[in-house]
């Protein structure tokens, strides 16, 4: 914070050249998994069958779909996502090419250098263990390094403990709750809101790297240390 002439407060100068828009394109390829864009008919049946594995329908509960009634429902959804471009959705695949989960950007703010992930949906074949964390982090680190982002956001119903805890140990900075935010699936939301600045991206991207390390798995594949050890 700095004063101007008049002797008021203002923010610091920055020196930033915009960011770009997001593309269909492949986000990288890591140790546990690679992101592609969403191919609704490549990539349909195998999340299908990935997502029914959770057949209590608990990872639909702060999603603002409900379970597909079927393979076909399913396929049409994501025919939808694919045509969309704010959000833009991307399929996540594990080391053997399987599709294993989805993810996108949305609110996506190119000239304010704002942009937000979410829809995260981490089917029973990824979810806990390294796979879930690269994945996040390729998605962060194309935002930053590739595209040029100020500023990269999470949110999600603040009931949702298991989002929120993730959103912390992946480095986001918790701001607050956005109280009555909307109406999902007929109730109340809350949004809790989360974000990581482009200067809090370095110390990020050597702590995830470090983590993603083979030299940070035992033989069984256990971390050796958390992320959070690594910050």
């Amino acid at each position: 914070m700095t004063n101007n002439e008049l002797g008021q407060p203002v923010g610091d100068p920055v020196d930033w050249k915009g960011a770009q828009n997001p593309t269909r394109q492949s986000l990288g390829v890591g140790r546990f998994c690679r992101i592609e864009p969403l191919d609704a008919e490549k990539h349909g049946p195998a999340l299908y069958a990935a997502q029914a594995l959770d057949a209590k329908g608990a990872n639909w509960t702060y999603l603002p779909h409900h379970p597909p009634a079927n393979a076909q429902e399913y396929q049409q959804r994501l025919e939808q996502q694919q045509a969309s471009r704010d959000p833009l959705f991307y399929t996540i695949l594990d080391q053997t090419g399987e599709p294993v989960g989805t993810a996108s950007y949305l609110r996506i703010q190119p000239d304010l250098g704002s942009i937000e992930v979410g829809y995260i949906h981490f089917t029973p074949r990824m979810q806990r263990g390294p796979l879930s964390t690269e994945a996040m982090y390729l998605m962060m680190r194309h935002v930053f390094v590739n595209l040029g982002y100020r500023r990269y956001e999470w949110k999600c119903d603040s009931l949702n403990a298991p989002s929120r805890k993730a959103a912390l140990r992946l480095g986001f900075t918790f701001e607050g709750v956005f109280r009555q935010d909307r109406v999902v699936k007929g109730r109340n939301r809350d949004t809790a809101w989360y974000s990581i600045l482009d200067k809090e991206w370095p110390i990020l991207d050597k702590a995830f790297q470090n983590w993603l390390s083979p030299e940070n798995f035992d033989e069984q594949g256990i971390q050796r240390l958390r992320l959070e050890g690594y910050r």
